[in-house]
């Protein structure tokens, strides 16, 4: 299973290789790479692209569940000011969900990146952060040391099956996960007897989006 922090430059990069072949041409380097820090990325079209099709992969490789804790953390990294600007995040969360939508029913990447670009031209996708539709699902997720853990996986009951350490970047079973939590490596977590079976999940706090329930 891929790291999700290296699936998702990877994504990337195959969202502006694709945008600069078949939409429009984008700022590069001299080396040719993309230059995501020039003007021309950031709150339009190639923005919304970008966020929809990361998300649609997360989906393909992981689930929607991951996809969707991974596109709502997507702000701590590099940025968690919290002067972040609303409609922006709006925007951002608005684009991951469609990303997710078609990431859950398509299963090849060059099909998803035709049909994003297909809901960019009708107009599914959120490119200016003045567009008035409003995002309903759950908001960011506030990191922190001592709820680090994500899952990245479930199985058709639902159970959480693969977790991943976003501080340590350590994909985890979760049989490696709960004797973690017994050697006493996360706080925020207990070992609890579900069905039988010794069970990770979170201590509980104020966080009604936490990913572990």
């Amino acid at each position: 299973m891929k790291n999700p922090f290296g699936l998702r430059t990877e994504s990337k990069n195959e969202a502006y290789r694709y945008f600069d072949a078949n939409i429009r041409s984008l700022p590069k380097n001299e080396d040719g790479t993309f230059n995501e820090f020039a003007s021309g990325y950031h709150n339009n079209d190639v923005d919304a692209f970008r966020h929809a099709y990361v998300s649609g992969v997360f989906t393909q490789e992981y689930d929607a569940n991951a996809a969707d804790v991974f596109g709502r953390l997507n702000e701590l990294f590099p940025t968690s000011s919290p002067t972040v600007d609303p409609a922006e995040q709006n925007m951002d969360l608005w684009n991951n969900s469609v990303g997710r939508k078609y990431g859950g029913k398509i299963s090849d990447r060059v099909k998803l990146l035709d049909e994003l670009k297909r809901a960019l031209k009708n107009g599914e996708l959120i490119i200016d952060p003045g567009d008035a539709r409003k995002y309903g699902g759950a908001a960011m997720i506030k990191d922190g040391v001592e709820k680090q853990v994500v899952t990245l996986q479930q199985n058709k009951s639902g159970r959480n099956i693969t977790f991943f350490d976003l501080h340590t970047e350590e994909i985890m079973t979760d049989e490696v996960f709960v004797a973690a939590i017994q050697q006493g490596r996360y706080d925020g977590y207990t070992v609890k007897n579900i069905h039988g079976r010794p069970t990770a999940v979170s201590k509980r706090d104020q966080d009604a989006d936490d990913n572990l329930g």
